[in-house]
């Protein structure tokens, strides 16, 4: 007997829409199910918004099941149209081959590739689509699709009764290639389920009805429920824009203070969703967070969580410690030298150097604290400047090596919430 994780996504909250409703009980009940879900190479990052499939196969893993994350190596030389309103840019296949290794490094941080029977699998539909000659595509699979299928699709149809908009036939093929995915990984790997976002619901069919037809296969599908947040916004955005898995893309400590950030309604499904903690386990820990929410000692178990998960303990240990300086948690002169250095890279910082000619307040107005000497001098004797967290007293102090934190660095600030950092030369 297996795990039954059907029962297990449901009550974490990972299923929008499954097929086959009792049968697919049965099916997981039975069988070390193999499921997959298909990956967009279109970036060279995955991002917080893929994280409820990432997880999703994690879970199907943890629960005896084999997961297969699949790259859309040749899927993504087209470009999938659901839910698009214009037809993507084109990558070049060396572009796209960069990003699906990308891709695969940040999903080893999620899946085990190397744990025995259910070992996930990760594969490439470029390897056998490329094989695919024009002749073929139309008598194997085009054959199994009615014209009506295709252009009833509510995307399509959108974009047809459009006169400024169009949907080529490349785009209408998507939906044939992703089927022929499908029946070609219930042939040849046994797997019999596909998963994946709300927007991917016919795309989904399309494949179980392609590998009945085709192959004479059972297969199933599931749907993920699209994640808002409590502002009913699309949840893993951030004012700059998306928050991504590489830090390249976005900084660990701006991905580490996007989970300090999220709104206490949101804890529980996000828990749910996107770490193996027991149900039980999560009930207890947001009770004790309850108690003193403006702590925020969930958000902080959660930022610390999922830092480690993509990015490794040393750099979530750098994110929080950069983040218990600037929220004052720890005193700045306190501050180990790496956190200071990652600030350094995240707000306001300026290259200087030591001058017996310049005060703090040259420096205030170097940094762009105060508009000029005159007003910097003005909140210096007014009680709102600071020097390493200490009051600045007077305008005409020059700082000296004795001022400097880590050996290189010094803060000054406005006011307790405008932190900016001096780089000493």
């Amino acid at each position: 007997m297996y795990t039954n994780a059907l029962k297990v996504l449901r009550e974490r909250g990972f299923i929008e829409w499954s097929s086959h409703g009792e049968e697919l009980e049965k099916h997981f009940a039975e069988n070390m199910v193999t499921g997959y879900v298909g990956f967009d190479p279109s970036a060279d990052s995955l991002h917080v918004g893929n994280l409820v499939a990432i997880m999703g196969l994690a879970w199907l893993q943890r629960l005896g099941h084999r997961p297969i994350a699949l790259a859309g190596g040749g899927t993504g030389r087209i470009g999938d149209p659901s839910g698009k309103s214009a037809e993507r840019n084109l990558l070049a296949e060396d572009q796209i081959l960069h990003n699906v290794g990308c891709i695969a490094a940040q999903l080893r941080h999620f899946l085990d590739f190397n744990c025995g029977e259910n070992s996930a699998l990760l594969l490439n539909n470029n390897d056998w689509l490329k094989k695919l000659n024009y002749i073929e595509f139309l008598r194997d699979i085009g054959k199994f699709f009615s014209v009506s299928f295709l252009v009833n699709r509510e995307y399509v149809r959108a974009r047809v009764l459009d006169p400024d908009k169009s949907i080529t036939y490349t785009e209408l093929s998507y939906i044939l290639l992703q089927a022929f995915d499908f029946d070609h990984l219930y042939g040849g790997y046994g797997c019999t389920l596909q998963m994946g976002g709300n927007d991917q619901q016919v795309n989904i069919i399309a494949g179980m009805e392609l590998a009945r037809k085709k192959s004479g296969g059972q297969c199933y599908g599931m749907t993920f429920p699209l994640l808002l947040n409590a502002q009913g916004q699309k949840f893993g955005k951030s004012e700059s824009g998306a928050v991504y898995l590489s830090p390249e893309r976005t900084s660990v400590y701006k991905f580490y203070q996007f989970w300090i950030n999220v709104d206490d309604r949101d804890l529980e499904k996000l828990y749910k969703l996107f770490t193996f903690r027991g149900l039980g386990e999560i009930k207890a820990l947001l009770a004790e967070h309850e108690k003193a929410p403006h702590l925020r000692a969930a958000q902080k178990e959660l930022a610390w969580e999922m830092t480690c998960r993509v990015h490794g303990e040393e750099a979530a240990a750098r994110a929080k410690a950069a983040s218990a300086v600037l929220f004052g948690e720890t005193k700045i002169k306190d501050a180990p030298a790496e956190a200071l250095e990652t600030l350094s890279a995240e707000i306001a910082c300026t290259e200087t150097e030591l001058s017996d000619d310049k005060t703090v307040a040259d420096y205030l107005v170097q940094c762009g604290a105060s508009e000029s000497k005159g007003d910097a001098k003005k909140k210096i004797k007014a009680g709102g400047a600071y020097l390493n967290g200490e009051k600045l007293t007077d305008a005409f102090r020059r700082l000296t090596e004795e001022d400097l934190l880590a050996g290189r660095f010094v803060q000054l600030n406005i006011g307790k919430k405008d932190f900016r950092l001096l780089k000493i030369k």
